[in-house]
């Protein structure tokens, strides 16, 4: 039977009365239990010779013992004792300890059975220790009790300070709050034992944030404890919080914590215009949205509170400007909603209105949340480009218009006050076939090329305008000109149309149907009109059917075709189109004789070929090539010496000047080359005269352009037709010259008011004029002082 003792080095008398009390026990139990404690072999026998079985007594029933925590002394802590009623105190009873800590946190005397604690023991990090304990005989090894199980428990003392596991802590709360709003709770943990004692009795209190704010000491919530405070005042608060255990005694432990409060926003400033008058300025070429200026009201509010909204209350450009907000930061863009002219109007004036759009009801009081200011805008005045009036034409001219015509009047005027005069002209790569000219100072749109719907029916050019005193302004306008139909082109054959008739055809059989196109476009659609040509109307052999479907039928007009007698035929056929004029073109057929079987399959188109009776042998094959070879040497030969016969018009005489000169092997008319281009027409249109008049020296080998152009353009009075016309055939005549270089005859030649003014025919006349000094250059103008009379002629130069 067990029995254990404990004793306390903080309660001695309690140690002392404990101890008393288990011994006045265990005499008990002793004095009780005498008759039983005789030696087991004794009560062995007994039991064998009654053959009864007496179960032991305890004397006492433990299971646990107490110890403090945090022991500081330098001996080991006395735990308890554990006493066997079989221990004689003779030392033949060993007590043995196993289980939790056994041997390392907790020793027993294995005599006397006193347990003691040989290490600190810290009830935070465990709070009991289970253990076994067990007495042996220390003769043999054998149990004498039974192994027992009991507990040691650690008591806890007052040795953790509280603290705030989460902290510091951040919270926030609504300006302008109530007091007594909530902000946030804290909390704080004590590690000591909570059932025993106060240890763990936590209380809160603030150290800093008064008085702004309050904490509950027994939840920890903490709480506003002023009214009106103002984030636009002060918007951060450091609250330092203390929680004590001991419930706040003197004596108890005590830890802190931090809490940041900030203020959060709320919309209770309204916005207001720190300028009451704002001056801009904008160019009359600013281009639609482009930016005149910015307004900002400002707000002490942040976020949501200080979104603002601004826009036109009053003035006398509300549908010339526009006004956004900027979102990033807040402030009023004012832009051009509509072109700006200074001669229209030089000013305006804006009222400019910024609300926030979101408000809180409690709030209104504060308000009105809108401010308003004026906006005045200069209109600055810039030199602007020529304006078209309208902005875009559409033209329509048909196909055939005269070069030179006027198909339309391209207008445009300076929108500013000097209205300076305007020059036009075509932007030519909007125009790179040159089909149209525009009159430099009416602007007049003409044509200056044939127009022709079947190359290319649509036209888009660009007419340029320009300043005349400052060509860097320059408008410009589209004109589209549709080209349309007329029927300038007679219908043909879409193909090359071949037939076929057998030898054994019938009369009236079909061997082919043709049809035409028409490059024409007429509004009431195409129609062609077929029939053989006059010279093969009354032909023998084929007859035409037209089936008014745009197709023909070739029938044969009688039978009996023969491949030896003609195996080839041709028939004319004229397509006539319904135009006005109708036109008409001639198309045709061929037609072969084919040998073909009883259905009708074509055998064979061909002519035998009839062999000659004679056939040449190969000398007389080599004699014929060598004839055409020898006459092809002499051709050869002819054309060398006719080209080595012509000699040139200026011979050089000296030949340590022959890098200088100039070869021409084709000279000019002079005066009377003005044929070139008619000057007469030129000078005066009206007294242009039709006789055209050849070349005294020489026959021109490329007439005079002059015959191509009609009669209509040399008697009329407008010379830009005449010029276009002229330039246009220029353009086309690869062969008329000049070739690279422009000659201008101005007023000059016969029948010119101002008379010849060539010097080369001056040689003939009685001038005064002098070539003298030209001897004096030296023997490399040798030459031309004799081609100027400066020096005696030893011949004649041409």
């Amino acid at each position: 039977m067990w029995t254990s003792c404990r004793m306390s080095n903080t309660k001695k008398l309690l140690r002392l009365g404990v101890s008393l009390y288990f011994w006045g026990l265990m005499d008990l139990t002793t004095t009780v239990l005498s008759g039983s404690a005789r030696p087991l072999s004794e009560r062995q026998e007994d039991n064998s010779s009654d053959k009864l079985h007496q179960r032991m007594k305890r004397s006492w029933v433990w299971n646990q013992f107490f110890v403090l925590e945090e022991y500081t002394g330098t001996d080991p802590l006395y735990v308890g004792k554990l006493h066997s009623d079989m221990d004689r105190g003779d030392g033949s009873i060993k007590y043995i300890l196993s289980g939790e800590g056994a041997g390392i946190v907790f020793t027993i005397d294995d005599t006397t059975g006193d347990i003691h604690a040989i290490q600190r023991l810290d009830r935070e990090e465990r709070s009991q220790y289970t253990l076994r304990a067990q007495a042996l005989d220390r003769r043999t090894g054998r149990p004498m009790e039974p192994e027992s199980e009991f507990i040691i428990k650690i008591q806890d003392i007052n040795d953790n300070e509280p603290k705030f596991l989460d902290g510091p802590y951040v919270a926030s709360v609504p300006e302008m709050s109530p007091v007594g709003t909530s902000v946030i709770q804290v909390t704080a943990t004590d590690a000591d034992d909570p059932t025993y004692g106060n240890s763990a009795r936590v209380v809160y209190s603030i150290l800093q944030g008064q008085p702004y704010f309050s904490v509950d000491s027994r939840t920890g919530l903490i709480r506003t404890a002023l009214m009106n405070m103002d984030r636009e005042a002060k918007e951060y608060y450091e609250v330092i919080i203390q929680a004590k255990d001991m419930g706040g005694q003197l004596g108890g432990l005590a830890g802190t914590t931090t809490v940041n409060i900030t203020l959060s926003d709320v919309n209770d400033n309204p916005p207001r215009f720190p300028q009451k008058h704002y001056q801009m300025s904008v160019l009359e070429s600013a281009p639609i949205s482009s930016t005149v200026g910015r307004v900002v009201a400002k707000d002490l509010d942040e976020g949501i509170n200080a979104e603002m909204k601004y826009s036109f209350v009053d003035g006398d450009g509300l549908d010339v400007f526009d006004i956004n907000t900027d979102p990033n930061y807040q402030v009023g863009i004012i832009t051009v909603r509509k072109p700006l002219s200074f001669e229209s109007k030089k000013s305006y004036t804006l009222k400019v209105e910024g609300a926030n759009p979101h408000l809180e009801m409690r709030f209104l009081n504060l308000g009105p949340f809108r401010d308003t200011t004026t906006v005045h805008i200069n209109v600055e005045d810039v030199d602007e480009p020529p304006v078209f009036e309208p902005s875009f034409y559409f033209v329509e001219v048909p196909e055939d218009v005269e070069i030179g015509t006027t198909i339309h009047i391209i207008s445009a005027k300076d929108p500013d006050a000097t209205n300076n005069s305007i020059r036009y002209s075509i932007d030519r790569n909007s125009d790179p076939g040159r089909f149209f000219y525009v009159d430099i100072t009416s602007g007049a749109l003409m044509t200056a090329r044939p127009l022709d719907r079947e190359d290319v029916s649509w036209h888009n050019i660009t007419v340029l305008a320009m300043e005349l005193n400052n060509p860097s302004q320059v408008g410009s306008v589209s004109v589209t000109v549709k080209v349309l139909d007329v029927n300038d082109n007679a219908p043909e054959f879409a193909r090359f149309h071949e037939a076929f008739v057998c030898e054994n055809a019938k009369t009236g059989q079909l061997i082919q149907t043709v049809s035409a196109i028409d490059r024409d476009d007429p509004q009431e659609g195409q129609h062609f009109y077929y029939s053989l040509a006059p010279e093969a109307t009354n032909n023998p052999n084929f007859t035409l059917r037209d089936n008014q479907d745009n197709t023909a039928w070739i029938l044969t007009r009688r039978s009996g075709f023969r491949q030896h007698e003609q195996n080839t035929f041709y028939l004319p056929i004229l397509i006539s189109d319904n135009g006005r004029p109708v036109l008409s073109s001639t198309g045709t057929l061929t037609v072969h004789v084919c040998s073909c079987d009883d259905d009708g399959m074509v055998m064979s188109c061909n002519v035998e070929a009839y062999v000659l009776p004679i056939s040449l042998s190969r000398g007389a094959l080599i004699a014929i090539l060598a004839c055409i070879f020898v006459l092809l040497v002499l051709v050869l030969l002819i054309l060398s010496m006719r080209r080595q016969q012509k000699q040139p018009y200026i011979i050089d005489e000296e030949e340590n000047i022959h890098e200088n000169i100039v070869r021409y092997d084709d000279e000019g008319g002079g005066e009377e080359d003005t044929e070139a281009f008619d000057i007469a027409a030129m000078w005066n249109p009206r007294e242009a005269q039709l006789v055209v008049k050849k070349r005294q020296d020489m026959l021109p080998e490329i007439e005079s352009l002059s015959r191509y152009v009609p009669q209509a353009y040399i008697m009329d009075n407008n010379v830009h037709n005449y010029v276009l016309a002229k330039l246009y055939e220029a353009d086309m005549d690869l062969w008329a010259p000049p070739f690279d270089s422009l000659q201008t005859y101005m007023f000059e030649g016969n029948g010119s008011v101002a008379e010849s003014l060539s010097s080369l025919q001056s040689v003939t006349t009685d001038s005064d004029q002098s070539y003298d000094y030209l001897t004096d250059w030296g023997p490399r103008f040798k030459r031309l002082a004799e081609m100027y009379g400066a020096t005696d002629n030893h011949g004649a130069l041409w």
